[in-house]
């Protein structure tokens, strides 16, 4: 026991998780209980063989070298106990054998769950350096409206996700886009690059959004294979006017008054990659109106085959505070949910419309721009 003591204690090693003093307590524990009924036994070993499972207790949660050091103690426990017998019998030899060897198995036990679990731990951590290469943290005042994004990885494996978000003040109005690239990897975060730098582009130049749904259409087609696509949800607010064109994704939710309502596209659409022909939804705006763009991670999270209730739930959980505030309490409320399992990432993006600039202009829609214009 001192010398696992010594080992967690030693400079620059991590403190063990609740959790894993706990494993490694059981295993203490375990020999403690086994020693106390040999003793009270007396002088003959009848439960050396017990102590083969100490290590292996703490191999579930310990580093190997305590595992090492617990394995040891127990083993020599075992010899303790076999040599104050007055005869050593063949089984108590065999019994202390087998505790050194069930020893060196549960140190080699440890090592590649300690391989395992660092090799995760560097997977997540450049999940998130690539993310934060892609997603440029959104808000929290874009044009006339309050933003707020949020992306929430799977806790379920360590890949990377392609779902991707973007808001903007272009001259059309403040636009913004949120998608989701079919697939995981490298090659997911590739193509919502792509996507995402596409957008940043065309967003400016693009007076009718039904022109830049076109031209990331035409991006993803380069870049993918026959069965890779984006699904996508485009929004565009000016001067009090709501514009959304939809390819193929969750619709947004607009919550108004206590009132949840689904922005349903006037008619579906496929993903980018197959050439969608978007109709676009309009919609006008009230002052502390909020509307919620997510991906099908939060609509797929479930517990028990208990779809999370966004609808229900989403006037309570994102109708107050700061739009970041919402965000925040979904999170943890859908955490909660899940117990902490997700399947899929989740992007989120929460905006606030706080009403018209002074002086602005009447707001045309962006397909209606040029028309308006000429």
């Amino acid at each position: 026991m001192s010398l696992v003591s010594t080992r967690l204690l030693q400079p620059g090693r991590r403190p063990l998780s609740p959790g894993s003093r706990a494993g490694l307590g059981a295993a203490l524990v375990l020999l403690a209980i086994v020693s106390a009924a040999e003793v009270a036994d007396g002088l003959l070993a009848h439960y050396v063989a017990l102590l083969a499972a100490v290590p292996f207790l703490a191999a579930a949660v310990a580093s190997w070298p305590v595992v090492l050091g617990v394995g040891v103690a127990a083993t020599l426990t075992g010899a303790g106990f076999a040599l104050i017998e007055p005869k050593m019998s063949l089984v108590t030899s065999v019994s202390v054998v087998a505790v050194a060897l069930a020893t060196g198995l549960a140190v080699a036990v440890a090592s590649v769950r300690q391989r395992q679990a660092e090799r995760i731990v560097e997977l997540t951590k450049l999940a998130s350096v690539a993310q934060q290469a892609v997603l440029r943290p959104l808000g929290p005042q874009v044009g006339t409206l309050s933003v707020a994004g949020r992306y929430i990885s799977s806790t379920a494996r360590a890949e990377i996700g392609g779902d991707l978000y973007e808001a903007i003040d272009t001259p059309y109005g403040v636009r913004m886009i949120i998608g989701d690239v079919r697939g995981k990897g490298l090659d997911a975060v590739r193509l919502a690059s792509i996507v995402l730098g596409s957008y940043r582009h065309v967003a400016y130049e693009r007076a009718d959004l039904r022109a830049v749904v076109a031209d990331l259409d035409r991006a993803v087609a380069r870049n993918v294979g026959d069965e890779d696509f984006v699904t996508a949800a485009l929004v565009e607010e000016r001067g009090g006017t709501l514009t959304i064109v939809n390819c193929g994704h969750p619709p947004p939710l607009l919550l108004r008054r206590g009132a949840v309502i689904p922005l349903e596209p006037p008619a579906p659409a496929p993903p980018l990659g197959f050439m969608p022909v978007v109709r676009p939804r309009v919609e006008r705006l009230e002052p502390g109106d909020r509307l919620l763009l997510f991906t099908d991670g939060l609509g797929e999270a479930r517990r028990d085959g208990e779809f999370f209730p966004t609808a229900d739930r989403a006037w309570r959980l994102l109708g107050h505070g700061t739009v970041a505030d919402g965000l925040a309490s979904l999170e943890t409320a859908l955490i909660e949910w899940v117990h902490g399992r997700l399947d899929d990432d989740i992007a989120l993006v929460l905006m606030e419309y706080v009403g018209a600039r002074t002086g602005a202009a009447a707001a045309v829609p962006s397909w209606e721009v040029g028309a308006a214009e000429s």
